[in-house]
């Protein structure tokens, strides 16, 4: 039975108590603007109520406030994605003046590691304490973070700055993904969230070029400060335009939930970034590592069952759209960012394009991934209909990692080319559809920590990725230089994980080309490991079960699994969104 709700319970949104705050009664909508007249709306009112057209209605009114909000959200998450892009060019400068090159690692793995700790913690205070103010703390938190950095004196100030931007960084990735959960119906996020995927795309390609140029011209510094207006202006944006209903759950944080995830989450980061480089796989130190990981997490889901506000609900894996999702963020993260590194090293390497043409042209893959990401999000809000997606890009993005596997030294720019555009098809298909179908398969009130958990997953994917297709491709080199050059070879290797087109040619022709055979070698063996994985997200996403989304034509179906997707009262906070 349809509900009675219309657009007039938006018309005092302020009034109206935000789902998932923490009660199991009754919400009541006091609009007196619509034409029924004031409605009690039930929490366990039929999910294909109609009020989603009342989010429609009301969004449609105020486009320009929508617009601002979501321009200011595009910032934020651009800050977030671009920093490491930055960062990368940047640090041979901040090594040749700072020192410390042993610790040059730290720099990028401090700001993984608080990124992936805070990012289920930061998701919970949202939900428990309103996403606009939380929000504004972690913009906040990382323009302190990015302040200090451009000032650090050396390697060990700079990476604790960096683990402070870090922390930063996990709330605005999940802030932005959340407050648009909030704001815009299932129905119409598609093309909303293929939005974010063109900003992701744009941090990958003008990443190495902005830092590359600040650094030559305004010194590495300006590559931290380059944040600040960017930051000041999202803030601005954000506290003038955004509204959401305030709330406050009068429930303790689950410290001990929140201490044991990020233990667990550093320990397994830090197996991954360091097992087969800096320690071996079977050292006890890797072993100890990975003990107190399995440890952790265990006791993790131990004080999850028992707590009365766990950080992560284990209850949202009971969807199994949920779960399936999680499975393919985990699975896309380990094989993007595996891709954006493996891809540059063979391209200058083998190909022998500089530093900066090697970020070109990784263009056909990332311009893939931007164009069919928005087409995706534009046929989900037409048609509704999603599960397609999920399917073709894992199907495309195994076939295009097996084609990059087949890669030598002969293959033109063109053929790689090619294959890095199905790759990025493939990618386009999954980024955002992964983080819609997982917000449609959750209640209102767990919209933050399904946010922030569908981004943990992805963090941990490319994490795993990183570290394994990394040491599995230096074990290829090494021994691939070994057979083909001797001591030479070893010599080589030792000298320098990676030659660029310059240094590269000024090695004797013998260890070139044994070079450029032992990058090809460990590219094949990395990217056919990415095909593999990439398999497993294409079993999950055939067992993605189709729930209608919530949207202004239709609400999900009012049996099933649907039920759960469409949790009643969501009108509500939905509308609340913007002044």
């Amino acid at each position: 039975m349809a509900d009675t709700r219309t657009a007039g319970t938006a018309g005092k949104a302020d009034e109206v108590e935000e789902p998932g705050a923490g009660t199991d009664g009754p919400t009541k909508a006091t609009g007196t603007t619509g034409t029924t007249g004031t409605v009690d709306a039930p929490v366990d009112a039929p999910a294909d109520a109609p009020a989603d057209a009342a989010v429609a209605a009301d969004a449609g009114k105020q486009p320009r406030s929508v617009r601002v909000v979501l321009l200011a959200l595009m910032i934020a998450m651009l800050l977030a994605m671009l920093d490491n892009m930055i960062i990368g060019t940047a640090m041979p400068t901040i090594v040749g003046e700072l020192g410390g090159l042993e610790h040059l690692s730290w720099v990028v793995t401090a700001y993984t590691l608080a990124t992936a700790a805070s990012t289920p913690i930061w998701g919970k205070l949202g939900d428990m304490y309103g996403r606009k103010g939380i929000f504004m703390t972690s913009i906040v938190l990382f323009l302190i973070g990015s302040a200090l950095s451009g000032m650090a004196q050396d390697m060990g100030q700079l990476i604790g700055f960096r683990a402070i931007q870090g922390l930063g960084a996990g709330g605005l990735m999940v802030g932005v993904m959340a407050i648009i959960g909030d704001l815009i119906p299932p129905r119409e996020r598609g093309k909303y969230q293929g939005m974010m995927a063109g900003v992701m795309a744009l941090a990958m390609i003008g990443g190495p070029l902005i830092g590359g140029t600040i650094t030559d011209h305004w010194g590495w510094r300006w590559s931290f400060y380059i944040n600040l207006p960017l930051g000041v202006v999202a803030l601005i944006a954000v506290s003038a335009v955004l509204h959401l209903p305030k709330k406050r759950v009068e429930a303790r944080i689950d410290y001990l939930g929140a201490g044991l995830l990020t233990i667990g989450i550093t320990s397994i980061v830090l197996v991954t970034t360091w097992g087969g480089t800096e320690y071996a796989w079977g050292s006890a130190r890797i072993m100890e590592l990975a003990a107190i990981g399995v440890a952790a997490i265990v006791g993790f889901l131990f004080v999850q069952t028992k707590a009365a506000a766990p950080v992560v609900p284990l209850h949202i894996f009971r969807s199994r759209n949920f779960s399936l999702m999680s499975v393919i963020g985990f699975v896309t993260g380990f094989v993007m960012f595996g891709a954006v590194l493996f891809l540059p090293l063979y391209q200058q390497s083998v190909q022998g394009a500089s530093a900066t043409n090697s970020g070109l042209l990784l263009l056909p893959m990332l311009g893939a991934m931007l164009v069919v990401s928005l087409v995706a999000g534009r046929v989900t809000t037409g048609t509704g209909r999603y599960k397609v997606f999920p399917i073709v890009g894992s199907a495309l993005m195994a076939v295009g990692l097996y084609l990059l596997s087949t890669m030598d030294t002969d293959t033109s720019r063109l053929t790689s080319g090619v294959y890095m555009a199905v790759v990025g098809a493939g990618m386009g298909c999954l980024m955002q559809i992964t983080m819609l179908v997982s917000q449609n398969s959750v209640e209102m009130k767990d919209m933050g920590v399904a946010s922030s958990s569908s981004t943990l997953f992805r963090t941990l994917g490319s994490s795993f990725g990183v570290a394994i297709m990394g040491a599995l491709f230096n074990n290829r080199v090494q021994d691939v230089m070994s057979e083909r050059a001797g001591a030479l070879g070893s010599k080589v290797t030792e000298q320098s994980a990676q030659l660029d087109a310059a240094s590269l040619a000024k090695l004797p022709v013998a260890a070139r080309e044994a070079y450029q055979h032992a990058v090809t070698s460990g590219t094949h063996s990395a990217f056919l490991l990415g095909a593999v994985v990439a398999v497993a997200a294409l079993v999950a996403a055939l067992f993605v079960k189709e729930v209608p989304l919530r949207g202004a034509s239709g609400g999900a179906g009012a049996s099933g699994e649907a039920a759960v997707e469409k949790p009643a009262g969501d009108a509500a906070g939905d509308a609340a969104g913007v002044k």
